[in-house]
């Protein structure tokens, strides 16, 4: 079930009637699956901006090999045709970002009722917000949530990840660029 729900807002009532045990036998299924490093959930964003938050996390599988065999994917042709396909970049894209991160910076994600949705904010010393996006495209454009989400929190870092090769500037504030160029651009900003 977590496999079908990669990258969604965690659903304990759900989860539970599809299990067929209670809500807090779920909830103590996914501490001990967080605690043994099998699943994140990546909180919301808990400041307040004078808007309605998503309070559920989000939750990832964080072996997205051990996803796709859930999924009963078999190779690169499967997950491509497969809606799971965007949360399994999701995840995969924030496990490698978060591999490095030092134990100062806080990872979490921000979503309103009205829309506006940021994939990862890490928040990070100097008063730094760094808002990332992250989508399965080649052709990486930026949706009026994420510049929404960027303003209310006061991002001071704005990067797009996309599944491409190429550094580019896709407006004056936001970069979009691959996975492994990201990994070293955080750690220029610590």
């Amino acid at each position: 079930m977590l496999a079908h729900i990669q990258g969604g807002l965690l659903n304990l009532s759900r989860l539970a009637g599809g299990l067929g045990v209670s809500v807090p036998a779920v909830g103590r299924y996914l501490d001990l699956l967080e605690d043994l490093f099998l699943i994140r959930k990546l909180q919301p964003w808990a400041s307040n901006v004078g808007k309605r938050l998503v309070r559920a996390p989000k939750v990832y599988i964080r072996d997205s090999g051990l996803t796709h065999t859930l999924l009963k994917i078999k190779d690169y042709d499967d997950l491509l045709g497969h809606p799971a396909v965007g949360g399994s970049w999701e995840g995969f894209v924030i496990e490698n970002l978060l591999a490095d991160l030092p134990s100062w910076a806080s990872p979490c994600f921000y979503r309103t009722s009205a829309g506006a949705e940021i994939d990862l904010v890490i928040e990070a010393g100097n008063k730094k917000v760094i808002a990332i996006e992250i989508k399965r495209s080649l052709s990486p454009s930026l949706s009026k949530g994420f510049l929404i989400g960027c303003k209310d929190i006061g991002a001071t870092h704005r990067y797009f990840v996309y599944s491409g090769v190429e550094r580019y500037r896709i407006s004056k504030e936001v970069t979009a660029l691959p996975l492994t160029m990201m990994i070293e651009e955080l750690k220029t900003l610590w």
